[in-house]
């Protein structure tokens, strides 16, 4: 399916955050009162606190599902992107940084409302990043947001966790898994925060039914099921959904399809300096993998290939190509099909 002579393999929803990075160390954490390693939502005047607490930042356009899309164009992939942006300095910065890296930016910037949306990510000597979001307008996506022609034009729509539980954007959530249902499109999830899935269970639970691919961390896995480990966990999911895949840091991923329950080893990284992002660009890997009729340990190894590159760095972000890097490591990537 075309639209305007475009093929997505994958359009991203979810939230237009710049995020602002920051090296520090566990002594400012605790100052702070913030929970290590999770991530939390703030007001504007607690935005402007830790701010204000912080050293030198490099600001950086973020969010889980923007992240996702830039990683699926760097790796030679076709994406695009759905979120929402205030016509402020941080939605320029958001937009400009979006389309260098080739994705179809179909974000209008509204011209009312709260800002657009920053996510402070402190990040210490271990590499864990302990985030404080400001959601400003982009928790705001409407079901009138939805563009139903992108979701036709994509093989895979692929919504963020940090989505699913907002009232404000509960309609918008809606409106995308019922065109991928009415066109015959694929339904992808990323559960985006344990602390995330604790609050919003309920909402996560009923929405499963409709996911077609699902994607974790374990920690996310084991707060949803209630299970003690991963394996565990990734059988419990594929109950719900018909694909899951479930990362476990250095230990590699879990990938199921139902019938068959795959180990994916973790691809050895020249460093770890960050790991934001690194479930992000993950997420990119297999869901291209999949739009590419891939089976899921080939999908989940692009995946894990390209998720190394992104922690030998500071930043969610792909540093080079990762169409070139995967090839490095042996990995072809298969061409859209014919007519599709």
């Amino acid at each position: 399916m075309t639209v305007n002579g475009q093929r997505h393999d994958v359009v991203a929803i979810g939230n237009a955050i710049v995020d602002v990075l920051v090296q520090c160390d566990d002594e400012l954490i605790r100052r702070l009162g913030l929970e290590k390693g999770a991530m939390s939502l703030v007001d504007a005047a607690r935005a402007k606190e830790i701010y204000g607490q912080i050293g030198t930042g490099v600001e950086a356009s973020g969010g889980s599902a923007a992240n996702t899309a830039a990683a699926v164009a760097s790796l030679g992939g076709d994406a695009a992107f759905l979120g929402k942006v205030r016509d402020d300095e941080f939605g320029e910065i958001f937009a400009h940084d979006l389309r260098a890296t080739g994705v179809h930016d179909a974000t209008i910037p509204a011209t009312s409302g709260p800002r657009t949306a920053h996510c402070l990510v402190l990040i210490t000597p271990d590499a864990q990043r302990t985030m404080c979001t400001y959601l400003g307008i982009a928790g705001q996506l409407s079901a009138e947001d939805v563009d139903r022609q992108l979701v036709e034009a994509s093989a895979i729509t692929f919504l963020e966790g940090y989505l699913v539980g907002l009232p404000t954007a509960e309609a918008a959530i809606r409106a995308a898994v019922a065109a991928a249902r009415q066109l015959d499109r694929r339904v992808a999830l990323t559960l985006s925060d344990p602390t995330w899935v604790a609050a919003q269970r309920a909402a996560v639970m009923a929405l499963l039914p409709d996911v077609d691919i699902l994607l974790a961390n374990e920690h996310e896995a084991r707060q949803l099921t209630g299970e003690a480990d991963a394996a565990a966990a990734v059988k419990a999911l594929t109950r719900s959904c018909p694909v899951v895949a479930v990362t476990r840091s250095e230990h590699g991923a879990l990938v199921s399809d139902g019938s068959n329950t795959v180990a994916v080893p973790a691809e050895t990284a020249s460093r770890v300096i960050d790991t934001t992002g690194a479930g992000d660009v993950f997420a990119a890997g297999f869901l291209l993998g999949l739009a590419r009729q891939h089976d899921i340990a080939a999908s989940a190894r692009l995946g894990a290939v390209a998720a190394a590159e992104v922690i030998g760095h500071l930043g969610a972000r792909p540093e080079i190509s990762l169409a070139d890097h995967v090839r490095r490591a042996g990995i072809t990537l298969k061409p859209p099909e014919p007519g599709a």
